[in-house]
């Protein structure tokens, strides 16, 4: 059984007091900055088991007549076609998406801001189809000298230059798709806005990571890290902390940078500014809901060795440079960390290594680990899938559930009809053919019935997989590494 590191009811009401708290601080208005995922925070739930997805959508939901949501995404990110990884979809798609679902559930979305803007196809298509949906969009710039020369920033060049946002909440909430999208430099801007039209605005920052209270070199801290390598993000003891408190909390380098900028807008607004450090400035009450610290740090290892096997696949297809990749396997050592410490990775190479061909493995709850192999009908993806399902029904590894004359008909309209070269199933094609046996064999239909146990299991498989074995494994819950066969 998965033990919980994590008490998800008692973060929620620390960290609705905290917020509130902060909202009173402040006059007019309080732009609060949500960093990390607001709808689906897998990441917080990989890493903190007992941490619910959509905890701070449900915080957020009980002061949602005060609040209004403000999207932030970078421009670049629409030009790359930036992929949200859990999801396996870009980053406006995403956008698109989390602005229908906040709709559905009575939050108000007002606007977006493609920060460091510049024009282009993708962009005007963009923004066409948020237009359609009654959505403001806005247009943030690069500023030259961003985020060290306060001077040029807090000016008509700087700041100055960007689109004013109007909002017309106390409480507005700044997210994004993915990590830098510029949600800070947002804030900021709005903030010399409202100056400027004598509105009292304050901010303050609801980061889930890096966990201020926690070592630097804490597993769920690195796993930030590793998370954000392809942003060369690098947690960092406050200095402005240590020095006002002479407390070491951790922080992120972007945070640290930026904030004389921060500092330097709060004192030409109010004379002073109301934050001592990076620290002071967040509402994070992460740290403080931590259960079990033994469940949280194994499951921020098994965080750090998924995110390199990302990173690993994405270099050799060349999605990313070499310095990313080095900087995971820097992370790995700082958590002293070796690949196979991921039990489904050892098991998998086993596999292979013993059939000569391309193998997985999945590891279960109760700590055994079921593996598959490539045949002439499936994959290396749906064979383990098939295997699993059978442990877990309880049913003889040697005994058939699908009968070979259900699968031989997919396998044909495959190739004669759709093109494909590759004639072994897919996991989604694997399933389809189950269902269909569920309806005449008890033990397929036994193993149908185990789906919904899937949920969180570990799988390794060692070669690349498709976006179909990706999205069908996602779907499922499972939590998928592979190997990239170009080596």
């Amino acid at each position: 059984m998965n033990r919980i590191g994590f008490d998800n009811q008692k973060y929620l009401e620390l960290q609705s007091k905290r917020i509130m708290e902060r909202i009173s601080q402040f006059g007019d208005k309080l732009y609060l900055e949500f960093g990390g995922k607001l709808f689906d925070d897998y990441h917080a739930s990989r890493v903190l088991p007992g941490f619910a997805p959509d905890s701070k959508l449900q915080m957020l939901l009980q002061i949602k007549e005060e609040a209004e949501i403000v999207f932030a995404i970078n421009a670049s990110h629409i030009n790359s076609n930036k992929i949200r990884q859990d999801l396996n979809i870009t980053y406006q798609e995403d956008v698109i998406r989390l602005i229908n679902e906040f709709r559905r559930i009575g939050l108000y979305v007002s606007s977006v801001v493609i920060t460091q803007y510049s024009s282009s196809k993708l962009i005007t298509q963009f923004q066409n189809k948020l237009k359609k949906m009654n959505i403001n969009v806005y247009h943030h710039y690069t500023i030259e000298g961003y985020p060290t020369d306060s001077k040029r920033i807090i000016s008509k060049d700087g700041f100055g230059k960007n689109d004013f946002i109007e909002t017309t909440r106390p409480l507005v909430v700044v997210t994004a798709p993915g990590p830098g999208s510029g949600k800070m430099a947002t804030c900021l801007s709005q903030l010399y806005h409202e100056n400027i039209r004598g509105v009292r605005a304050g901010y303050a920052k609801y980061e889930t990571f890096p966990i201020w209270n926690l070592p630097l070199d804490h597993p769920s801290n690195l796993a930030y890290e590793a998370a954000t390598a392809d942003l060369n993000d690098v947690n960092m003891i406050d200095p402005y902390h240590l020095s006002a408190y002479n407390k070491i909390t951790v922080n992120y380098n972007r945070d640290i940078e930026i904030f004389p900028v921060l500092k330097n807008i709060f004192e030409e607004i109010y004379g002073t500014c109301p934050y001592a450090s990076p620290t002071d400035m967040g509402v994070n009450m992460i740290g403080s809901a931590i259960v079990d610290d033994e469940v949280i740090q194994k499951a921020g290892k098994q965080e750090i060795i998924r995110r390199y096997f990302n990173t690993f696949n994405r270099y050799y297809n060349e999605l990313c440079d070499i310095n990313e990749l080095n900087k995971q396997e820097l992370i790995l050592k700082k958590a002293n960390l070796v690949l196979e410490d991921r039990k489904c990775v050892k098991k998998a190479r086993e596999a292979q290594k013993h059939y000569k061909v391309y193998s997985g493995a999945i590891d279960c709850l109760d700590g055994t680990i079921v593996t598959g192999r490539t045949t002439e009908l499936m994959g290396a993806c749906s064979s383990v899938l098939i295997n699993t399902l059978k442990y877990l029904a309880q049913i003889d590894q040697n005994v058939h559930i699908i009968e070979t004359k259900l699968i031989e008909p997919i396998q044909n309209l495959k190739t004669e009809y759709l093109g494909s070269c590759n004639p072994r199933l897919h996991a989604n094609e694997i399933l389809i053919a189950l269902c269909i046996s569920a309806q005449t064999n008890e033990n397929a239909k036994k193993a149908l019935a185990c789906l919904n146990q899937l949920k969180g299991l570990q799988a390794h498989i060692t070669c690349d997989l498709s976006n179909v074995d990706l999205n069908t494994y996602s779907q499922l819950g499972i939590q998928v590494t592979y190997e990239s066969s170009k080596k």
